[in-house]
């Protein structure tokens, strides 16, 4: 089976696939976080970005960066078992 590649596609604004990071299993206290508990996570890592958008900006992040996003951003997919999020570039807050 042949690998997946993904190249987000710039419109009005840079486009950018992130990876989610997994959500937190335990707390600071040692208490186990059950699954229906568990919130989305808010950081991931950059795994693709669009080249240019229509103004001629280039994105600002890059691949291989740890960001962090609004709760509710992006949408959902998922890609050869990987849960990733296509987003604007505007939606992310901060390179960790």
């Amino acid at each position: 089976m042949a690998k997946i590649v993904i190249k987000p596609v710039a419109g009005t604004q840079n486009r950018v696939v992130v990876e989610a990071a997994a959500a937190e299993e335990k707390t600071a206290g040692g208490i186990i976080i059950p699954d229906t508990a568990k919130e989305k996570p808010q950081r991931g890592k950059v795994v693709a970005v669009s080249d240019i958008d229509d103004k001629g900006n280039k994105p600002v992040v890059k691949v291989g960066d740890m960001v962090l996003y609004g709760k509710y951003a992006g949408t959902e997919i998922q890609i050869e078992g990987k849960d990733l999020l296509i987003m604007r570039e505007s939606d992310i807050f901060a390179i960790v």
